[in-house]
């Protein structure tokens, strides 16, 4: 049995238009809800033996954050460029490829893909997938070639909203 989860990077700034999209930071929204989602992913118990980021700057930050708060080895932090901008079947070709030692990934990265990418494997319509989310996939697969569409069973999907204090 394999594990997925799927972490859109936290909030990043428009700030600066003469910034490619590539390079954008996170802005305060993203600083604030960063630290959060990274402890909620801790007190969760989720620990995956490798973290997938985009090479975007915001992807990175949140990689870098998670990978931190879960006291992972540096190995178990790999940048993969092609994860920017990527659509869904490219993110599942990319998954597909993973050696099959690694029982838990996390995909860092970006929307639209992910929430697809999310869609397509548990087939079930989502909320949204906003900044900072994580969905948590338990995958009914041994080997990562086989997944596909349908093979997912979706055990968590949090986002900071889901915290807010009413008013």
């Amino acid at each position: 049995m394999k594990t997925l989860s799927l972490v859109r990077h936290a909030k990043s700034s428009w700030k600066d238009p003469e910034l490619k999209d590539f390079d954008r930071p996170l802005n305060k929204r993203g600083k604030r809800d960063l630290p959060a989602l990274s402890e909620r992913t801790e007190q969760s118990g989720i620990r995956p033996d490798l973290i997938l980021s985009s090479g975007a700057r915001r992807a990175i930050t949140t990689a870098r954050a998670l990978h931190s708060q879960l006291n992972l080895s540096p190995e178990q932090l790999l940048i993969v460029p092609e994860l920017y901008e990527a659509c869904a079947e490219t993110l599942l070709y990319i998954l597909q490829q993973l050696p099959n030692r690694v029982t838990h990934v996390m995909l860092v990265g970006h929307n639209p893909g992910l929430e697809i990418l999310g869609h397509l494997l548990t087939q079930q319509e989502q909320e949204k997938f906003p900044t900072a989310a994580h969905m948590h996939m338990h995958l009914s697969i041994t080997r990562w070639e086989e997944l596909a569409a349908g093979c997912a069973t979706l055990t968590l999907f949090d986002y900071p909203k889901k915290h807010l204090q009413p008013a």
